[in-house]
């Protein structure tokens, strides 16, 4: 029984099987002569997409014109032997890499393996037409060890113009040498020999190499990016004391008269606190992505070379010594960078707190002695409503006692003995008592 059927299958079983041997190494044999160009997109990560497109057309473009099929849009990786050299290409998430290997005359002097480079072999106008910018353009020469590493040192100097070289005895059985730099042509150079490698371990080791170079040219874009940022950081923190300046100049602590100014003035700082806010997130969300990274091309290269397991060529400094003098301070630039945004974030949100801690205090001042002044109102209008309920009680009294008052001078007339005025002085008591319990019921009642 066999697992074919795509019922059985994970929709991405095979993809991300093949994923692991997407990028194979070159398969060189000594002596070679191998071009390595990086071409980087643009700073836009919306971009991408388009930049992969443009990468595919070039890379038909080259196909075309020797007349080979060119890969599939989804591809990531073509390998093609086009007879006078040899095409390995990668698509990257930020750049694209197109490598050229070609065999090389045994016994080649190294000057002259350098001006025989295989990019020679491709057209002038396809390498105008690149798409994207040119980031890494190395040459690597791999030779054979028939002299003495101390021997064959002596005859460097001419070939990398008088820079001083870093080299090492890598991977038990190569020797490399560069200096990264880029000498006149445009190009940087590489040597490896073989002085005792396997088979197969020639391309590792150039592979090696060549990613070492793409990944600390890619890291290293995140220096101006830091260089760019440190002037305005120090400009928001400049900003910051002053405004800080500012709040302790306001005294918040007194709630008298002044209470509304001082309201206004830490509005006003807050409004500024938030326009520095706002100045900072738009830096971080510029540098955010580059310095994360950088940070990620770093540890690339520190794998790379703890990969290529260097051993010291008495007197010369070894990759390794040339990336920490070299590389880590650069990144260590970065990683300070970004620490001071996110410190920076943290004391305006501080401040910004704080900030609207006493605005909220100065605002509950004003509620208090808004809700003062309305129980002052409260109470004059109770009082105004006793008085006026005090007036209402003896007009109503006056009244009904004036009432009854008629009633009796009636009686009087028809011949009643009644006396008016002693009945009058009596029901006076009587009825305000009456009067006053129904207003006080009536209140009762609402």
């Amino acid at each position: 029984m066999t697992l074919v059927y795509a019922s059985l299958n994970h929709a991405l079983r095979v993809p991300l099987a093949t994923e692991i041997h997407s990028r194979p190494f070159l398969k060189l044999d000594v002596p070679e002569s191998v071009t390595h160009l990086a071409v980087y997109g643009s700073d836009d990560p919306l971009a991408r997409h388009t930049q992969e497109l443009a990468q595919h057309a070039t890379l038909a473009d080259l196909c075309r014109h020797f007349g080979v099929a060119p890969p599939i849009l989804e591809a990531k990786y073509f390998y093609y032997d086009f007879g006078q050299f040899r095409l390995k290409w990668e698509c990257h998430t930020e750049f694209a890499t197109y490598t050229f290997a070609e065999r090389a005359a045994v016994g080649t002097p190294l000057t002259d393996a350098f001006a025989r480079m295989p990019i020679l072999r491709v057209p002038e106008q396809w390498l105008l037409g690149l798409q994207g910018k040119l980031f890494v353009a190395a040459h690597v020469v791999l030779d054979h060890g028939d002299t003495t590493t101390e021997a064959f040192a002596q005859a460097l100097p001419q070939v990398f113009e008088g820079n001083v070289l870093t080299g090492s005895f890598v991977m038990d059985g190569g020797e490399l040498w560069t200096d990264f730099s880029i000498q006149t042509d445009g190009f940087s150079r590489f040597v490896v020999r073989d002085i005792g490698m396997r088979a197969l371990q020639a391309g590792r080791l150039v592979q090696r190499v060549l990613e070492i170079e793409t990944y600390r040219m890619m890291a290293l874009l995140g220096l101006p990016y830091a260089q760019r940022a440190a002037p305005v950081l120090s400009g928001i923190e400049s900003e910051l004391v002053s405004l800080a300046d500012r709040m302790l100049d306001a005294d918040a602590a007194v709630f008298d008269a002044q209470t509304e100014q001082t309201g206004v003035s830490d509005r006003a700082l807050l409004g500024n606190i938030t326009q520095l806010a706002a100045r900072l997130e738009k830096l971080s969300l510029d540098n955010s992505y580059r310095f994360s990274a950088s940070k990620a091309y770093f540890r690339l290269v520190n794998a790379r070379i703890e990969e290529l397991r260097e051993v010291r060529i008495e007197g010369i400094p070894m990759v390794e010594e040339f990336m920490d003098r070299r590389l880590t301070p650069a990144m260590n630039t970065c990683e300070a960078i970004l620490a001071r945004q996110d410190a920076l974030a943290r004391r305006i949100a501080n401040s910004n707190d704080l900030l609207r801690t006493r605005v909220g205090i100065v605002q509950e001042a004003q509620n208090r002695k808004i809700l003062q002044a309305m129980n002052a109102r409260a109470a004059q209008q109770l009082q105004l409503q006793q008085a006026v309920e005090g007036l209402s009680v003896a007009a109503i009294t006056y009244y009904v006692v004036g009432l009854f008052s008629y009633t009796g001078k009636a009686a009087k007339v028809l011949g009643l003995a009644v006396n008016v005025e002693a009945m009058v002085g009596i029901l006076v008591p009587f009825v305000a008592a009456g009067v006053w319990l129904g207003l006080r019921r009536m209140h009762q009642l609402r």
